[in-house]
């Protein structure tokens, strides 16, 4: 099986699986495992975001969508060169990689089409199932049960041992910071079986712009700035852009010291194997004396 994958979670699940040798195409965002690095990058983004403030970002963005004009390209000779058989992508952020449609235009002209499985979580489980996905597609069925099996049991200690909370801290999670944006899709979710109230949230709903008027009203216990893309030295560098602001300072979080930065690229943003790690890393953060192991280096830090 020749795959090529066009999503940095697909290619994270492909090496759970065991399927590491068989990727033989990914996008330039796949950075995960160490081993991926090397393999014959299949697509490109349109725009340079290396070293963009979040700010910066979202113009380049939105001026190109308002245009019309695409994000990102999957490179047609690479793709036909890869000989693939099955190619992952994803139909859930036009923002984050090529779209089924983009892949499919290309998939069309090529000598053979190869099998294209397109991926469109907003649930835990959703991620889950998506590892069975590519399980099936690749007849390891069994492999991947196995994998799911032991997801699913760190998932559910995580929410056995945060139901015996005494509270629950109203929680914000920040996934974008200029402008502001929710999280949005699984991390109500995981705010939740963390033993967290997510206050704006709901599970299963796309993020969504808010203004910092509605982060005030909310009033949270606990604030989490988990930027798309951005790992945890990004997120630092990034985050005085609001919690330098006049109105960061009214919300209970910021004068209990409950406010934290994340590595969002690796353990929140990306529907793969490392949201059961972002799990347990929440957990860490909204129930403290329960879960008292601390984050992984890199991962987590308590903004000063």
């Amino acid at each position: 099986m020749r795959i090529v994958s066009l999503l940095p979670a697909a290619t994270e699940i492909c090496f759970a699986l065991g399927l590491g040798d068989d990727v033989v195409g990914v996008s330039p965002e796949c950075d995960f495992p160490r081993a991926v690095r090397g393999k014959p990058v299949v697509s490109r983004a349109l725009l340079e975001y290396e070293g963009k403030t979040s700010g910066d970002t979202s113009r380049m963005v939105g001026e190109r969508l308002v245009s019309g004009g695409a994000l990102y390209q999957v490179d047609e000779s690479a793709l036909r060169s890869s000989g693939a058989d099955l190619i992952l992508t994803q139909g859930l952020c036009d923002v984050c990689a090529p779209t089924l449609g983009d892949v499919e235009d290309v998939a069309r002209r090529l000598p053979r089409t190869p099998a294209i499985e397109s991926f469109d979580p907003h649930r835990m489980e959703d991620v889950l199932e998506n590892v069975l996905r590519v399980g099936r597609a690749c007849g390891i069925e069994d492999r991947a049960s196995e994998v799911v099996a032991v997801l699913q049991e760190r998932i559910d200690r995580v929410a056995e041992r945060a139901s015996t909370a005494v509270a629950r801290p109203k929680t914000v999670c920040l996934e974008w910071l200029d402008p502001l944006f929710l999280g949005g899709h699984w991390v109500p979710e995981m705010v939740g079986v963390a033993g967290g109230v997510d206050v704006l949230g709901r599970t299963g709903e796309k993020s969504r712009r808010l203004q910092p008027d509605e982060v005030v009203r909310a009033s949270p216990d606990v604030a989490v700035l988990m930027p798309c893309g951005f790992d945890l030295d990004r997120t630092r560098d990034e985050a005085p852009v609001v919690t330098g602001m006049p109105w960061w300072a009214k919300i209970p979080a910021s004068h209990a010291g409950r406010v934290w930065i994340v590595d969002g690229s690796s353990y929140f943003n990306r529907p793969g194997p490392r949201l059961v790690d972002g799990l347990e890393i929440l957990a860490h953060i909204l129930q403290p004396d329960l879960f008292p192991k601390a984050p992984p280096p890199g991962a987590a830090a308590r903004v000063s």
